[in-house]
């Protein structure tokens, strides 16, 4: 890797910690470029802006943030839980997401501006739904969305409790329990 690969490199991870923590509007370019290494002349012109910047973090961990955990129709509870999991070891996907919603896509498809990329999700949630696998009440789509919002009960973004890697062992395995047991009760015939 070439120097300015690197550099490039460091300034997008400073700049992914930074709006994880900051959001957009609260992101410091001076923080960013201090603890890159980078200086900000050299940022603004690989991305023009702080907005260029986040939409450059945001679109390299999109994929991370839709397929951080592989998905199957076949084990929705097991999904959710993994989910859960993941909220916890890797808490800067759902801060980035939740950034964007608050500062970019107030309502709406999040992900509106990049389609596609959950549909073979969506694709895969109908194909159980017409074998009997999941309940067919509920639109494919918003089956996913009803999981992802329940695993997001305890992360990072949780209007109530946020759980973290250190709690107590006995904690995290109920909440994988309870987690378990009521995506199966409302989701799986």
């Amino acid at each position: 890797m070439r120097d300015g690969e690197r550099s490039k490199e460091r300034l997008l991870e400073a700049a992914t910690a930074e709006f994880a923590a900051h959001g957009i509007a609260g992101a410091r370019v001076d923080r960013v470029a201090a603890t890159s290494g980078v200086n900000k002349g050299q940022m603004y012109g690989w991305f023009g802006s702080k907005e260029g910047l986040f939409d450059a973090v945001f679109r390299r961990h999109l994929h991370r943030i839709v397929d951080a955990v592989p998905f199957t129709p076949d084990d929705l509870p097991g999904y959710a839980v993994a989910l859960y999991d993941s909220y916890l070891t890797d808490p800067e996907l759902v801060r980035l997401a939740a950034w964007c919603r608050l500062e970019r896509v107030p309502v709406g498809e999040l992900l509106a501006a990049h389609p596609g990329l959950a549909d073979p999700k969506h694709e895969a949630i109908a194909a159980a739904q017409a074998a009997g696998r999941i309940v067919d009440d509920v639109r494919p789509d918003e089956v996913y969305a009803l999981i992802i919002a329940m695993a997001g009960t305890w992360s990072p973004i949780s209007a109530t409790f946020t759980a973290a890697p250190d709690d107590p062992a006995a904690d995290h395995e109920r909440r994988r329990a309870t987690l378990r047991a009521v995506v199966a009760r409302a989701l799986v015939p």
